[in-house]
């Protein structure tokens, strides 16, 4: 395994034929994030950078949940702390460290799915916006719940990353008001790219990650990257980024291994270079 093993201590990980299984593993709790499970997950996504044999990732919860943000007693009671001793440096490290787990899912290469059934909430739901990707079940119900703990819904990119997946209007109205989205609202709106039986969501995800693991993997992270990049641009400008890195693309050997399988009438295999 190129680059430092992942070998995480506050989630569950697996690899497979090119596709990583994150699991956020509390179900007892509804799988809450700690101060040490962001900084792991950030750490693991910006060490994805350097593992090419990592060609997809899909993201889920244990015990029938996604995430139910960040845990009580181990997240919000300290902070509360921190702001009754004046410690804004203190609140501040911690929003930025969380908006680091958003910054790392959105600059590693590969492409990541959320798997996500059960409670989506607060950082959970960030997770899953962060995410590629977005598979959810009927029972799902998606929540942005800053305000119902007297917090803005500017928290993690949230106001930058949900009106482009949903549109203003509606990501204002999560944001404001901090009531649940349904499942059907989710895939209506776009959060959603389908809407599974629970039963099926684990096999269906991993099915959709291993058809992009099989895909052209440099290409992959080119269309990621300029999904990314282009939001800040004007048409003119994304056309000639695009067309620098499509030629790149162009040089790589999948491109002409596409070729050859076309004319041979054979379905190209992708190694990644």
């Amino acid at each position: 395994m190129s680059g430092k093993e992942i070998r995480p201590q506050h989630f569950l990980w697996s690899l497979q034929d090119g596709v990583a299984t994150i699991t956020l593993n509390r179900p007892e709790r509804k799988n809450p994030l700690t101060f040490a499970s962001y900084r792991e997950l950030t750490d693991t996504f910006s060490a994805l950078q350097d593992h090419p044999e990592v060609k997809a990732v899909v993201i889920t919860g244990a015990g029938g949940n996604f995430c139910s943000g960040g845990d009580v007693h181990e997240i919000i009671g300290p902070l509360v702390e921190m702001k009754n001793k004046g410690d804004k440096a203190g609140l501040l490290a911690f929003t930025q460290m969380t908006g680091d787990l958003v910054k790392a899912m959105r600059h590693c290469p590969q492409p990541i799915i959320a798997a996500v059934d059960g409670i989506c909430a607060g950082a959970g739901a960030i997770i899953a916006m962060a995410s590629d990707l977005r598979l959810g079940t009927p029972q799902s119900k998606v929540g942005f719940l800053f305000v119902k703990v007297g917090l803005s819904g500017a928290d993690m990119g949230a106001c930058a990353l949900l009106p482009r997946i949903i549109g203003q209007g509606r990501a204002a109205e999560l944001l404001y008001t901090g009531r649940f989205m349904s499942a059907d609202e989710a895939e209506r709106w776009g959060f959603y790219n389908q809407v599974i039986a629970p039963d099926q969501l684990q096999m269906e995800a991993g099915k959709l990650a291993a058809s992009l693991a099989a895909g052209p993997t440099k290409a992959h992270a080119a269309t990621k990257r300029c999904l990314h990049d282009e939001w800040e641009m004007g048409v003119d400008a994304a056309i000639d980024h695009e067309a620098r890195v499509q030629a790149a693309c162009m040089e790589t050997q999948d491109f002409e291994r596409a070729y050859r399988a076309f004319v041979a009438k054979q379905t190209p295999k992708f190694e990644g270079n």
